[in-house]
C-alpha cells in the first residue's frame, strides 16, 4: 500500500469514529460543565447547541464558532449527522427530552439529576434498552480531585475500617437569584434536587446502597419557595454512617470531607478547582495541568502510630470532567463499559424520594429499591 492510501485510510477511520453531538441548553452548566469536555474529546463533534437566551447564544457564538445555534430540540433530534445528545435543561424537562431523543434513535446524557421520579427513570431506561442505545447521567464529581482522593484514601485503607463519613457542599447565598427555574416551587428544584444528587452518587459509589434514610429538610432563607437545606444520614447494614449535608446560608463553610476509621481520619476542606478555574475563562484544551491542585489544598490523614497522633498531608489525584465523556465517547465505540450507569442514577432519584418522605414523617425510613 502506498503512502498516499495509507493516508486515506487513516482519514476514512477518523470519519468513520467521529461521533456528532447535539447540546440542548447553554446556562452556566452547559457552558462551563459540559461544552468544554464534549470539545476536549477527539472523536467528538459538537454541531448543535439549542438556546434561545441572547446572552448565551452570544457565549455560544464566540466560543463556539463553527457550531451551529438552533431554536428547537427538534432540529438536533431530526439531525441524521447527531448520534449523541446532552440534555442540560431544567430538571422538568429533563424526562420528555430524553425520552423524544431515544425515540429518535438518539443516545443521551441527561445532567444530573436524571429525572424527577423513579417512575420516570424507569421508563426510559426500559426505552435505551428496547432501543440499544447508551444513555447515562452526568455525574461529573466522580471525575473531581476531591472524591479520586477520597475514593485513592477509602482504597488504600489509611483510616483503616471505615465508621463514618460526612460529605459537605455549602454555600453563602442569601439572595435568592431572579428568574432562575432553581428557585421555583417546581418538581426538581430545590438543593435536594441539586447539590444532593452529588453527594448521594459520591456516597454510593464508595460504599453502595444504604438500608435505611433519614432526612431533615427546610426552607431557610426569606422569601425562598424550594429545599435550600439538607441534612441526611445513611444507615447501612454494616453500621456505617454516611451524612451529607448542604446550605445556602453557610457564610463559614465545613470540611468537605471527613473521613473516619479505625486507625485514623482524613480530612479535606476545600474542594475541586475545575469548577471556579472554568469561570475564569480557562479551558481544560488549553491549561497545562488541568485540574491538579496546589499543596495548599491538599487534605489531612491523623493516624496513631507508636501511641503517638501524627499527620501528614494526602496529595491530590488531579482531576479532569473529560474523563466523564471520554468513557462516554468509548463506550458508543464499544472500547469499554459504560461508568456512569443509568441505574445507578435511578437509585440517587429513589433515595431523594425516601429522604423527602422522612422528612415528612419525621423518621428513619428503610429504602425500597425496586
Amino acid at each position: 500500500m502506498c503512502g498516499n492510501e495509507v493516508i486515506l485510510e487513516e482519514q476514512a477511520y477518523t470519519m468513520s469514529v467521529q461521533i456528532g453531538v447535539g447540546l440542548i441548553g447553554f446556562g452556566m452548566a452547559g457552558e462551563f460543565f459540559h461544552a468544554p469536555f464534549i470539545s476536549n474529546v477527539k472523536g467528538f463533534l459538537l454541531r448543535k447547541i439549542r438556546t434561545t437566551n441572547p446572552e448565551n447564544i452570544q457565549k455560544a457564538v464566540k466560543e463556539y464558532p463553527r457550531v451551529e445555534i438552533v431554536a428547537t430540540s427538534n432540529s438536533i433530534f431530526e439531525d441524521d449527522d447527531i448520534q449523541l445528545v446532552v440534555i442540560v435543561s431544567s430538571n422538568t424537562s429533563h424526562f420528555e427530552l430524553a425520552k423524544k431523543a431515544l425515540e429518535s434513535g438518539k443516545n443521551v446524557v441527561v445532567d444530573k439529576p436524571f429525572t424527577v421520579t423513579t417512575a420516570e427513570a424507569d421508563e426510559l431506561i426500559v426505552l435505551a434498552q428496547e432501543k440499544n442505545l447508551v444513555l447515562s447521567v452526568y455525574q461529573n464529581r466522580r471525575f473531581s480531585s476531591d472524591f479520586r482522593t477520597l475514593q485513592y484514601v477509602v482504597e488504600k485503607n489509611l483510616v483503616g475500617k471505615v465508621v463514618e463519613l460526612e460529605i459537605y457542599y455549602d454555600r453563602f447565598r442569601p439572595q435568592l437569584k431572579q428568574n432562575a427555574w432553581r428557585e421555583e416551587n417546581l418538581p426538581g428544584s430545590g438543593i435536594l434536587y441539586d447539590l444532593g444528587a452529588h453527594l448521594i452518587d459520591e456516597a454510593l459509589v464508595l460504599f453502595g446502597r444504604p438500608k435505611f434514610v433519614w432526612a431533615d429538610l427546610a426552607i431557610q432563607r426569606q422569601g425562598a419557595q424550594v429545599i435550600d437545606y439538607f441534612e441526611i444520614t445513611f444507615i447501612y447494614a454494616s453500621g456505617l454512617r454516611v451524612k451529607l449535608g448542604a446550605g445556602m446560608l453557610k457564610a463559614q463553610s465545613r470540611p468537605h470531607y471527613i473521613l473516619n476509621g479505625e486507625t485514623g481520619c482524613y480530612v479535606k476542606n476545600s474542594m475541586d478547582i475545575q469548577e471556579n478555574d472554568l469561570k475564569a475563562g480557562k479551558r481544560p484544551s488549553n491549561t497545562l495541568d488541568w485540574g491538579k491542585e496546589p499543596t495548599s489544598m491538599y487534605g489531612k490523614l491523623t493516624y496513631r502510630q507508636d501511641g503517638i497522633l501524627k499527620e501528614m498531608p494526602i496529595p491530590s489525584v488531579a482531576g479532569d470532567y473529560t474523563a466523564y465523556y471520554q468513557n462516554i465517547y468509548d463506550t458508543l465505540q464499544k472500547k469499554t463499559a459504560l461508568k456512569v450507569q443509568p441505574e445507578e442514577a435511578r437509585n440517587v432519584i429513589r433515595i431523594i424520594e425516601t429522604a423527602m418522605e422522612s422528612d415528612n414523617l419525621r423518621k428513619e425510613i428503610e429504602i425500597k429499591y425496586s
